[in-house]
């Protein structure tokens, strides 16, 4: 505990909740106005760790502001929100505080306390006048960052207010649907198909669709539903030509290969059609080795080539993966030595690799 008379000591006894103590101290002190760490003053550290009593003493006995921003443009407000502190949200409102004030980033209280899933300081901060529409930096606003977190209640609440927010878009065009698939909020995905009039396979700036996004993070549930409730389509591309089983691929996620080759019917030698590479050429470029094995369990031509001429192999060994390297070279290649082979080599610059090569091909 810091001693009486060091600078840090009001701050831990704010952030204990310790009115007593705190009051002596500051009459001691004869101020209440020192910065703390990162800016903040007592009223961000009362406010972020709940003590309502010791904010209004700080408010009322030394007429602290508050609206006063710490180094990232927090102020009280931003931080009992954040935090899910009724009790300090509803004081500082009642004090008039700024209830759409903006942090680093262009981040609201409100876009906070979503983060947070306590729908009653939600519906408090919406009720002093919170904006649920507001954008961050990113082109977010709370339907958003709900949909992320993924709690039905709130984001039911949230289009109760504001009925048109699940049309909104970011800046690189991903609607709520998009982010709450891509975080495999299943719940929150039944909401916004119920609430919202999605055209099916909606794309966002990279040609992304939120059943792409579903089954790159292996939310296999999310994409039933999108496939059964939102006639999504299994074999639409991103803006390179790439569908739902390259980014699978790509991302190392097996469930949702197997999920695509064995029970939709996905060709699991598919080419994305910039580049004509497979999954397997994704899976074997970024040295996802137990996604190479499940490719090649499923069928995968080992042998297959890009429209640069280059079988996965070459990508393996571009990228310096020896694990997946050895594999492949143990799995079907028509001779290792051929010109893929001779390729492979040349692109391989690092020993481990070489050495893979070798031995195998004198094998």
């Amino acid at each position: 505990m810091a001693a009486p008379g060091d600078p840090r000591r009001p701050y831990r006894l704010a952030q204990e909740g310790r009115l007593c103590a705190l009051r002596e101290e500051l009459r001691g002190a004869g101020r209440a106005s020192c910065p703390g760490p990162a800016g903040d003053t007592l009223l961000h550290c009362a406010a972020r760790h709940g003590h309502r009593d010791v904010l209004a003493y700080l408010v009322e006995s030394w007429d602290m502001d508050i609206e006063a921003a710490n180094r990232d443009y927090k102020r009280p407000l931003h931080e009992a929100a954040s935090m899910g502190h009724r009790d300090c949200v509803r004081y500082l409102l009642g004090r008039g505080a700024a209830v759409d004030c903006l942090k680093k980033a262009d981040w609201t209280p409100l876009m906070m306390a979503c983060t947070r899933r306590n729908l009653e300081v939600i519906q408090d901060l919406v009720e002093h006048g919170a904006n649920p529409l507001l954008k961050n930096k990113d082109g977010w606003n709370s339907v958003h960052v709900a949909s992320r977190e993924g709690d039905p209640v709130i984001l039911q609440y949230l289009l109760t207010v504001c009925p048109d927010a699940w049309k909104t878009e970011s800046k690189i065009g991903r609607t709520p649907l998009h982010t709450a698939a891509m975080h495999g909020c299943l719940e929150a995905v039944k909401v916004l198909l119920q609430r919202g009039q999605y055209q099916p396979d909606r794309r966002d700036s990279c040609g992304s669709t939120p059943f792409m996004d579903a089954l790159q993070c292996g939310h296999i549930d999310v994409a039933r539903l999108l496939l059964e409730k939102h006639q999504a389509s299994a074999s639409a591309q991103d803006s390179l030509g790439a569908q739902a089983i390259h980014r699978a691929a790509l991302a190392g996620q097996n469930e949702a290969i197997r999920f695509l080759v064995c029970e939709l019917g996905t060709d699991v030698d598919v080419r994305a059609a910039s580049g004509h590479l497979t999954a397997l050429h994704y899976a074997a470029k970024e040295g996802h080795v137990s996604t190479v094995q499940v490719l090649l369990a499923l069928g995968a031509d080992v042998n297959c080539k890009d429209a640069r001429n280059r079988s996965a192999l070459h990508l393996a060994c571009a990228g310096q993966h020896a694990a997946c390297v050895e594999l492949l070279l143990r799995s079907g290649l028509r001779d290792s030595r051929d010109d893929t082979g001779a390729l492979a080599q040349q692109l391989a610059c690092g020993t481990d690799t070489l050495q893979c090569f070798d031995h195998s091909a004198a094998s």
